[in-house]
């Protein structure tokens, strides 16, 4: 039976090579590629012959295959992949919104695999994963050498089970053991809530999070902005959003932008020359924008933030974003597998590439709170002093009973669930500075 199969491979490939080398036998270039084709050919066939009646253990033409087809894919770039029946039948599970792991997504840098980000309200970000830590070791297993599938088919698993991920951080003398339990992973990508840009409350901005780019965003957003028709600007949030689906991305732009290319990508093939372009019709093209990215954000995220950078549609703050800018399309092979092949890179609408480069925002922030100078004993205020003096006394005499002041301020609390505080904004810098650039625009806009 091996036989015979082998006799069927290379007389397939034969047969493929002299149908290139006949049907193109007028330029000797050609020629001479044809000619290295049928050696390249020849040579696997060889190799697979050798392997399949020597190799000190039987392994059968399916298995060879299946892990040349393995290297090969794998060795052309970090994205591409052979993917086995378990692997195919998994590949849309992140798209559709709930999926069982860690909330964890990972891609290669310098051939390293690297976090791109933790999902939010997830085992991995409550474990204290990080955007731009490098995973070591998955449990036992180095992950030198480990392909982005192998690493994800490892991190998966049942529901409460734990699993330890070895980790190099930068900043830290050594590696960092961080155990995580897994568990069912339920995305909700599009995170609304209010900040009042005065005191008086009476105006405001929406903020908006969106944490990867599944198949609810635009509706998400479209909701968001349909239930808060009286906002004065928009802050969308993209740090840590790994990416998603680039028709997403391509529809969220079209929201703001009113013309012209939003993405395009090139690839080798003209089928794979593809421009995405705005439409005027609906588009909000005049409320200030400012948009939040930093090192976790990828993909569709640069897509949107470069878009909009180039439009001169938002200003970009945070820190530079990771740089995945390629093209991925999934080709079935047979009934249950499947190659995942890069055919493309995407280009911003100036021109410039996103892969290994990123987006540099506008206006660099780094994470932290908001230093913010104590005054001192002699600074005080009188008012300021009496008040002071008088929470001291209450604590004297035992006085410290919650009161009716407090009560209300634990109903206003649960109402704030979906506010932004002054106080939430001096935790956060990099949010603090988009809503002061925000206020800035806003200022801009009623000058025109």
């Amino acid at each position: 039976m091996y036989k015979y199969n082998k006799k069927l491979i290379l007389s397939s490939f034969l047969a493929v090579c002299a149908t290139l080398f006949i049907s193109n036998p007028v330029s000797l270039d050609a020629k001479e590629s044809n000619d290295n084709k049928l050696e390249a050919y020849l040579k696997f066939t060889r190799v697979l012959n050798l392997i399949e009646s020597q190799y000190v253990d039987e392994v059968n033409s399916t298995t060879l295959i299946n892990k040349a087809l393995k290297g090969l894919l794998s060795n052309l770039d970090a994205h591409s992949a052979y993917m086995d029946a378990k692997s195919f039948k998994d590949l849309n599970i992140q798209t559709k919104g709930e999926f069982g792991g860690l909330g964890i997504v990972v891609g290669m840098k310098k051939g390293a695999l690297t976090v791109i980000a933790p999902i939010d309200d997830t085992p991995a970000k409550k474990a204290g994963i990080k955007a731009g830590d490098i995973i070591l070791k998955i449990d036992n297993k180095s992950t030198l050498g480990m392909t982005i599938d192998e690493a994800v088919k490892l991190m998966r698993g049942k529901p409460k089970t734990k699993i330890t991920l070895t980790i190099v951080r930068k900043g830290e003398s050594k590696p960092l053991k961080i155990d995580i339990i897994r568990d069912i992973i339920k995305i909700q990508s599009v995170k609304p809530k209010i900040i009042y840009l005065d005191k008086e409350k009476k105006e405001k901005a929406l903020y908006i999070q969106i944490t990867s780019f599944d198949a609810k965003v635009v509706n998400g957003v479209k909701l968001a902005l349909q239930n808060n028709k009286d906002i004065k600007g928009i802050v969308f949030d993209l740090r840590n959003n790994p990416g998603g689906l680039l028709d997403q991305a391509t529809g969220l732009l079209d929201m703001f932008i009113e013309k012209g290319v939003l993405v395009s990508q090139k690839g080798r093939e003209k089928e794979e020359n593809i421009i995405y372009r705005a439409k005027a019709e609906g588009t909000l093209k005049d409320i200030p924008i400012t948009i939040l990215v930093n090192g976790g954000s990828a993909s569709a995220s640069e897509i949107v933030s470069g878009a909009m950078q180039d439009h001169h549609r938002a200003v970009i703050i945070g820190e530079k974003t990771f740089g995945k800018g390629s093209v991925q399309i999934v080709v079935p092979i047979g009934k249950d597998e499947g190659i995942k092949l890069t055919v493309a890179r995407y280009y911003l609408p100036s021109g410039r590439t996103i892969q290994n480069k990123g987006v540099t925002p506008d206006i660099t922030v780094y994470p932290g709170e908001v230093t913010k100078k104590k005054p001192s004993a002699f600074e005080i205020k009188e008012a300021e002093l009496k008040k002071h003096l008088k929470t001291e006394l209450e604590k004297i005499e035992n006085k410290s009973k919650e009161n009716n002041a407090t009560k209300e301020k634990k109903k206003e609390d649960k109402k704030n669930k979906n506010i932004i505080t002054q106080k939430d904004l001096l935790k956060d810098a990099q949010l603090k500075s988009a809503v002061d650039i925000l206020k800035v625009l806003m200022i801009q806009k009623e000058n025109k």
